[in-house]
């Protein structure tokens, strides 16, 4: 092992960099171009709201944005003032390839779907250095034959056609188009292109690494966006082009090799669209250029908004050609020496190594090293800048058409205070372009690993007041911000302190103070908002869970009444316990946080009594014949009906723990006197909880809705492998289903739930939520946290059978680290040589050169653990990063973090 894997992570080069990414700029750059902005919201102006069909696929290379950019392995600045990414051709295609290429919602038979193949597979926190892979086949990209085939399956239970189905990848007729960044300074972006052609014939290929200014002038408004004069590109004599924008540094784009520079107008073709009059060299004139061979479609006076570098090669038979790039300030050194700018690549490539090799030294497997490496490139490479104006989206803009007077009161309409223009993590950047508020608060658990500066802003970001609604709700997501997320964030920042202390060795106190008075606005806006009965028992609506119920739980319930959720009641004990442990951390240095730890504590103990005796009737979320926790339907006329559908509804109270370590009466005397007199006072709060009197381990105190009997019934059908347990995690709905559905009949029709491993054949929530049964992973790992933190209470003498029937007993932490390891099964070469995400296909589980790019899945089939959904969502699969890394025990538990020097 190199020496340098013995530094803490902190010491590394990059370790340096990122502590002063602030003072020197270093995040300034990176990898902020969305995969897609047509099909977004943001960009539809339609009167119904029909996004996919406003802005399609075919109208993207013709029409300007409004809102941001996309591209092929996109850079941008941090505010997206210049794009740079890159556009390919191979001599037979329709188009230009400059934008990832998918199906709408409506064209797939399982909701919108990615077609293309690439894969993140390095980077670095301060985007110093990064590297992705596309593959690109030699024949015409099949466009027309991808609609066409999944149009034929219009059935949900038949499989969506792939990419790699229609054989444009066999014998290796493609090129593996690999596409690194490396920064010499802040503002100096090196960027190398290497093409390998994996087939036995020589291809012939065309690179156009493109720089485009974001189009911020078409749209007549005046704003910090206004400029006079416009940006403009212009070929030098020097044969580099300069790029002026306003005030901002003027920078200089090179090619180190000859090519030729083509240049249009980042400009709507309105001909095109519209068959109205426009600009003489739109957006689409290079695509016009290049593949219908119109040399009047380009600028001649070579300049303009949008330019592209043009090499024509042809790559022989198992060849490679390396191309360089350079984005500069032009005010410095005109640097196009290809050994210098090589010496650049490897020093920062080097620098990773050293970095990823402090992290990972207690990781002995090369193969969790490389998986967990990748898993961290896709959080990092799906950094986004995200622009969005609600009340300018809603009002159109001065030199535009007025956009229909329905969408006033349409989509959003309540959200006119939201006005983003932000780096944000999204969850995927194709299929999921933009933030969704729980999906984010996993991933800045996973960042805090390597860049918990980043991790802290962005919870605060959150919680801004250009994000958060002036009621305390925070944005769901752009398709409906107000929409309801499970309320994670106070356990996401809690994480993120832990971890970033763990690391730095300092706690944060004014992070996590600056966070917690904001979610205390939001913890009110639930209680307000989401306690139709003010009973402490919540309707929080679909909360993530999609089709896992027999309604559409975000929608009215078609038997009127409402819906009390065993999940979103659960949620609401987890919130008031990670609140509570937040004012605890706080009132170490500030004993006032103390009287808010004991209302949060109240809280808790109030929401677990209405689990119990729901409005105090006796009918409880909690079935003690099943021994499993329902939702309960409270039909007009005061019936209520248990849902007894076993699935991740019952499980999500597990995660609704919190252990008191023996010291916090010393510690926190006026909080700890009064949950005395509380538990003594009142036994009817005090029983719904393990005994106070009974101090586990260490005499420790356990708060959880789970008495020991409780834990251990659910814990059984968790850990049952023909229900819950699979061989790669839990499962979203119990195998049991399969056998025996659940049915409920209502008003002549039947609503169902039965199991359903891959991809769900009904569509209870519409859109792209096709899951019924797969492994998700962010409630897995919120399992996983929670039997560690209910093992810090029952100590080694605890055990529980795992799996059920096995004979086999394990403590709660051994249990803890088999679903972990069952977890990273689902990415990890088994002893067969398989990694079980890749499914069946002999391409991507043999093929050399597919076979160790993984992807990170939106969720995984529930018996085979093959990827589903989405390909990119490293967001929340990102998290098999955590799983992969030991954990350290730090005040409050232990975590995933680096080692120490």
């Amino acid at each position: 092992m190199p020496a340098s894997s013995t530094a803490c992570l902190t010491d590394t080069a990059e370790g340096r960099r990122l502590a002063a990414v602030e003072t020197e700029g270093w995040h300034r750059w990176g990898p902020y171009l969305s995969e897609r902005q047509w099909g977004t919201v943001r960009e539809d102006y339609s009167e119904g709201g029909t996004a996919w069909d406003y802005l399609p696929h075919d109208h993207a290379r013709s029409r300007a944005y409004r809102w941001g950019e996309d591209g092929i392995a996109g850079f941008s600045d941090d505010r997206q003032l210049w794009c740079l990414s890159l556009a390919l051709w191979n001599g037979r295609d329709p188009i230009l390839k400059e934008r990832m290429f998918g199906l709408t919602n409506d064209e797939g038979n399982h909701g919108e779907d990615v077609k293309e193949l690439w894969w993140y597979l390095d980077g670095t926190p301060t985007h110093s250095y990064m590297r992705m892979l596309y593959k690109y086949p030699h024949a015409p990209y099949p466009y027309a034959d991808l609609v066409a085939e999944n149009a034929r399956r219009k059935g949900r239970n038949l499989p969506e056609y792939e990419i790699a189905d229609t054989g444009v990848f066999a014998e290796g007729r493609y090129h593996d188009v690999t596409v690194e960044y490396a920064k010499a300074a802040p503002d100096d972006v090196l960027m190398r292109v290497t093409l390998v052609n994996r087939g036995r014939q020589a291809a012939d290929l065309h690179v156009l690494p493109q720089v485009v200014a974001r189009n911020t002038w078409s749209w007549g408004r005046e704003s910090w966006e206004a400029e006079q004069p416009r940006p403009l590109l212009r070929l030098t004599e020097t044969g580099a082009v300069a790029a002026t924008r306003g005030r901002a540094p003027a920078l200089r784009f090179a090619s180190l090799q000859p090519a030729e520079f083509l240049f249009c107008e980042n400009e709507t073709n309105t001909r095109r669209l519209f068959g109205t009059p426009g600009p003489a060299h739109p957006k689409d004139a290079i695509n016009d250029r290049i593949v219908e061979g119109r040399h009047e479609a380009v600028n001649p006076l070579a300049e303009g908004t949008k330019c592209a570098a043009w090499t024509r090669l042809t790559v022989p038979a198992g060849g490679t050609v390396t191309l360089r790039f350079r984005l500069s300030p032009e005010a410095g050194p005109d640097a196009r020496d290809p050994a210098a700018f090589d010496a650049v690549m490897a020093q920062r490539l080097a620098e990773a190594d050293a970095f990823y090799a402090a992290l990972q030294r207690d990781i002995a497997d090369p193969d969790a090293r490389l998986v967990q490496r990748q898993a961290l490139a896709g959080m990092l490479w799906s950094k986004q800048f995200y622009h969005f104006d609600v009340r300018r989206w809603l009002a159109g803009d001065p030199a535009q058409p007025a956009p229909p007077e329905a969408r006033r009161h349409g989509r959003d309409s309540d959200w006119t205070h939201l006005n983003n223009a932000d780096i944000v993590s999204m969850p995927d950047k194709w299929e999921y372009p933009w933030y969704a508020a729980w999906d984010l608060a996993f991933h800045c658990v996973t960042f805090a690993l390597i860049d918990p500066a980043f991790a802290k802003g962005q919870l605060i970001l959150l919680t801004r007041e250009w994000y958060m609604h002036p009621n305390g709700q925070l944005p769901a997501y752009e398709w409906a911000f107000g929409d309801v997320n499970p309320p994670v964030h106070a356990w996401a920042a809690l994480r993120v302190y832990r971890m970033d202390q763990a690391l730095t060795g300092k706690p944060d106190r004014a992070f996590l103070e600056r966070v917690f008075h904001k979610l205390m606005l939001n913890f009110t806006w639930w209680v307000n908002r989401k306690d139709a009965g003010d009973r402490n028992v919540f309707q929080g609506g679909f909360l993530g869970l999609d089709n896992i119920g027999i309604f559409d739980r975000s929608a009215r319930l078609p038997t009127g009444g409402t819906l009390d959720q065993a999940d979103g009641t659960a949620w609401m004990a987890m919130y008031s316990l990670n609140l509570m442990r937040i004012a605890l951390e706080l009132a170490v240095e500030d004993p006032v946080y103390e009287d808010i730890a004991t209302k949060f504590f109240e809280h808790f103990l109030t929401i677990a009594e209405a689990m119990t005796h729901v409005g105090g009737n006796g009918t409880g979320l909690w079935d003690e014949t099943d021994e499993f926790y329902y939702d309960v339907l409270s039909l007009p006329g005061g019936r209520q009906v248990p849902l007894r559908v076993r699935s991740l509804v019952g499980l999500i109270p597990l995660c609704a723990v919190e252990v008191l370590d023996e010291d916090f009466s010393e510690r926190f005397p006026a909080f700890a006197r009064r949950a005395r007199w509380l538990l003594t006072h009142r036994p009817d709060l005090a029983a719904q909880v393990s005994r106070w009197e009974e101090p586990g381990r260490g005499n420790r105190v356990l708060l959880s809705l789970l008495r020991r009997h409780r834990m251990k019934a659910l814990l059984r059908r968790m850990l049952d492998e023909t229900e819950f347990l699979s061989p790669h995690g839990v499962r979203s709905v119990s195998k049991a289903h399969a056998a025996a559905p659940f049915r409920f009949p209502w008003d002549g029709e039947t609503f169902a739930v039965d199991y359903e491993p891959a991809e769900s054949t009904t569509a209870v929530f519409g859109g792209n939520s096709n899951w019924r049964g797969p492994i998700w992973l962010p409630i897995n790992f919120l399992l996983v946290e929670a039997l560690t933190e209910f093992g810090r209470f029952y100590g080694p003498e605890f055990t529980i059978e795992c799996p059920a029937g096995s004979g086999q007993y394990l403590t709660l932490p051994e249990i803890a680290d088999e679903l972990s390891a069952r977890l990273t099964r689902l990415v990890l070469r088994g002893p067969d040589g398989r990694r079980p995400v890749l499914g069946d296909n002999p391409l991507f589980q043999d093929d050399p050169h597919f076979r160790d790019h993984v992807p990170f899945h939106e969720y995984f089939h529930g018996d085979t653990g093959a990827g589903l959904g989405a390909a990119h969502q490293t967001g929340w699969t990102g998290l098999i990063a955590l799983l992969l890394q030991p954990r350290r025990e730090v005040a409050g538990g232990p975590v995933p973090a680096a080692p120490e020097g």
